[in-house]
């Protein structure tokens, strides 16, 4: 099987852009969303391109953190972030969030969750491969397929709140 180096998922939730967008980008929130991320420490409160934070993850026994860098921050229409270890590029994560609704009574807002591998045709990605099976036991090879599984759950929950807020 082909390495996949980009993944993306997406769901259409009955909720305003504006709303999802929301949902996103409270950074602190990540960990009810996502079934690795399990801590977010972001200092102060406003989120903008240049804040810096740290993800705190698991996969059962195995617990590991990142440092990550938010690029875009567009309420009501994306977020995204890069992720490093060990000044490292490993991943560029982020969110579309597009209003498909043809009745303004009725919001529907398409979230579209995406992940780019970032180690390769970089200095160190070999290392940082390396790194991360070594962590989370998960090798590169099988990264996009667990992100893929990961990323459902995650826009699934964020779904399931933004529609019964």
């Amino acid at each position: 099987m082909e390495r996949e180096w980009v993944v993306e998922e997406s769901v259409v939730v009955a909720a305003e852009p504006r709303a999802v967008y929301a949902a996103v980008a409270d950074l602190r929130r990540m960990g009810e969303w996502s079934p690795e991320v399990f801590y977010i420490w972001v200092r102060g409160r406003a989120i903008a391109p240049g804040t810096k934070f740290v993800g705190f993850n698991r996969i059962a026994w195995r617990v590991w953190f990142t440092t990550c860098q938010v690029t875009a921050a567009v309420p009501g229409q994306a977020f995204a972030f890069r992720v490093s270890t060990f000044g490292m590029p490993v991943a560029l994560w982020g969110y579309r969030i597009e209003d498909v609704s043809d009745d303004p009574s009725a919001p529907r807002t398409r979230l579209t969750e995406y992940w780019e591998d970032q180690r390769r045709d970089n200095r160190g990605a070999a290392f940082a491969s390396l790194l991360g099976k070594v962590f989370t036991g998960v090798p590169a090879e099988r990264r996009a397929e667990l992100n893929r599984k990961g990323m459902r759950a995650t826009i699934d929950r964020i779904r399931t709140a933004a529609e019964s807020a």
